[in-house]
């Protein structure tokens, strides 16, 4: 036998018109023999549809995304308060993780912008080692057309002081 709330919501649930503001809700996702009669209802009193549920219950790590939030315990249950002091733990567990993440993340940026400017200091390095060398073969070549100009002009010298002496 059912009672008179239940077919007021069970009938609220099958009509749309009636349903819409009333707050109730109705999700299933059961498979049952068609020979037995299966008969879900419930209400949400004070739920707005445009508010949900959740937004009621204070949130106890506001970091956290609102699936990931733990529940409110029921006080009247150790089980309960149990799981809620777990769920807790594994909530804080996890906001230290990611935040260890994010410190890792951006030391790993730091330690990319040291490598790119290791880099770059690397090839500005070996760019200057190659001028180096260039620069000292072209000195070496510079040196040597110097002493043979020298020594180009020693002889220009003695030859000219030579007609200078028979003349």
């Amino acid at each position: 036998m059912v009672d008179s709330k239940q077919t007021r919501l069970h009938s609220n649930l099958e009509d749309p018109e009636e349903g819409q503001g009333s707050g109730a809700h109705m999700i299933s996702t059961a498979s049952v023999p068609a020979d037995q009669p299966v008969r879900i209802a419930f209400s949400l009193d004070h739920a707005s549809d445009d508010t949900p549920p959740e937004d009621d219950t204070p949130l106890v790590f506001p970091e956290l995304d609102q699936q990931l939030q733990p529940l409110p315990p029921c006080h009247d249950s150790m089980e309960s308060m149990q799981v809620f002091k777990q769920h807790c733990q594994i909530a804080e567990e996890y906001r230290e993780v990611k935040k260890e993440i994010a410190l890792l993340e951006e030391r790993k940026k730091e330690l990319i912008a040291k490598l790119d400017q290791a880099e770059k200091e690397k090839l500005d390095a070996a760019q200057l080692a190659r001028e180096f060398e260039a620069l000292t073969e072209e000195n070496r070549t510079l040196k040597l057309a110097q002493s043979q100009c020298v020594e180009q002009l020693e002889k220009l010298r003695i030859q000219y002081q030579k007609r200078q002496g028979s003349s």
